[in-house]
């Protein structure tokens, strides 16, 4: 199905992807037409080997080698410079093209199989919450594509990092499962995300990971973000609203689901927990927020784009 330019849904440690050949302009067209996503957002191109990166790549430079070394195959995609012969529709026009190495088996065998680097952006339509099942990707796109590869539940469960390594200084653009401080044990100087470089970085130009249901996040310490929230739902009730907590105790209320209070164990169950309170009978979802650190600040960037309202206490 790949090599006749049709898409295919496949999983990744990260999130399930929505594959397409990435030398097949026509191809990759019907990615951004079956997601409904703006076409001036790159997509991350999946290689099976560091063969297949001249295929896509003009060039490596020596600062993204060193990161492949440590993190490839992995959650880890690096923006490097392209190859001419890699369409503009894969790269959004940019002369740069956003390209992974992942692990998973069955996203290596399928790229193997295909026997080209396979353009994916996560397999759901564009702004609402990354699937991290099969089930839901069904939900999003059943009818839509011919394939969905099901292989259980995702690793990670966030996106993978993104890190430019055409600037002077290696950027963060997104953060992901490769954590900031991950990446300055490799070079020091490493930066996080610029206004500059922030279009080249798949889904940081648009609100993203939004369920139906208006999200309010609450940021700040676990004791004070509980009381927070203890008090919205005091004032206006606790039938409508779905609370997303960690610390404290909403245990008791009618629609409630605990996360771990470890980032690394929450980030899995972050974006099924989206869509599991994604319930039509609620007005808003109350989301307590997690310290910006380590896997925290993945979890939290995701959080803050999917948030309608953000309340600091």
């Amino acid at each position: 199905m790949i090599r006749d330019g049709k898409l295919v849904a496949f999983p990744t440690e990260t999130v399930y992807g929505l594959g397409a050949d990435a030398m097949n302009p026509k191809a990759v067209r019907k990615i951004f037409k079956v997601k409904n996503r703006p076409t001036d957002n790159p997509l991350i191109v999946h290689v099976s080997d560091l063969k297949q990166l001249k295929e896509v790549t003009s060039h490596v430079p020596k600062v993204a080698k060193l990161f492949m070394n440590a993190f490839w195959p992995g959650p880890l995609s690096l923006v490097l410079p392209k190859n001419k012969l890699l369409p503009s529709e894969t790269t959004a026009g940019f002369d740069t093209v956003v390209v992974r190495f992942p692990k998973h088996p069955v996203a290596l065998a399928l790229i193997k199989a295909a026997g080209t680097p396979i353009a994916a952006p996560s397999a759901n339509l564009s702004g609402k919450v990354s699937p991290t099942r099969a089930t839901h990707v069904i939900d999003d796109l059943q009818g839509k594509i011919p394939l969905i590869i099901d292989s259980g539940e995702i690793e990670y469960g966030l996106e993978s990092t993104v890190l430019d390594c055409t600037t002077l200084v290696p950027t963060v653009l997104r953060p992901g499962s490769v954590t900031i401080e991950e990446l300055r044990k490799i070079v020091p100087k490493t930066e996080t995300i610029s206004l500059d470089s922030i279009k080249r970085a798949p889904g940081m130009k648009y609100r993203h990971y939004a369920p139906e249901v208006p999200i309010t996040l609450f940021v700040g310490s676990p004791q004070n973000t509980a009381k927070a929230i203890y008090e919205y739902v005091k004032e206006r009730g606790q039938d409508s609203v779905v609370v997303l907590w960690h610390s404290g105790d909403f245990a008791s209320l009618p629609n409630n689901y605990r996360l771990p209070t470890n980032t690394y164990e929450a980030a899995p169950l972050l974006f099924h927990t989206l869509r599991t309170a994604d319930i039509p009978q609620a007005k808003r979802i109350l989301i307590q927020g997690y310290k910006a650190e380590e896997m925290g600040v993945a979890i939290m960037n995701r959080l803050e784009k999917a948030a309608s309202s953000i309340v600091y206490v």
